[in-house]
């Protein structure tokens, strides 16, 4: 009986928390970024001196790299901060930018669109 109230736990918990979401690739592409989840992702924007911050509820690993913004240099970096990733861009001008969600193939893309 035990077992059994146990399996029936596990099966309720599995329908309150659903599986986490992942951050599976990260592309840099003309003027921004894009960033591919297994579901979809609901970011956060923020600016703080220039810097381009988006917070995302997701898990995934942590990388950097570069970019060009208006034919000008731009370093990205994904950091784990608490239970999100933070990803920031920073240039020698203050950047702004959007993103957008879409679909394709079954998972998510969030194109995020740089400028200075």
């Amino acid at each position: 009986m035990a077992v059994f109230a146990f399996l029936i736990g596990l099966m309720i918990g599995r329908l309150v928390h659903p599986d986490p979401q992942w951050l599976r690739d990260v592309r840099v592409i003309d003027q921004g970024l894009e960033l591919w989840f297994d579901q979809e992702p609901k970011p956060q924007v923020g600016e703080a001196e220039g810097v381009f911050l988006l917070r995302i509820e997701s898990f995934g690993k942590e990388g950097s790299g570069q970019l060009q913004v208006g034919g000008h240099r731009a370093n990205w970096r994904i950091v784990r901060e608490r239970r999100d990733l933070l990803l920031k861009v920073v240039a020698a001008r203050p950047l702004q930018g959007t993103w957008r969600a879409q679909e394709a193939d079954g998972r998510w893309r969030l194109v995020i669109s740089l400028t200075q």
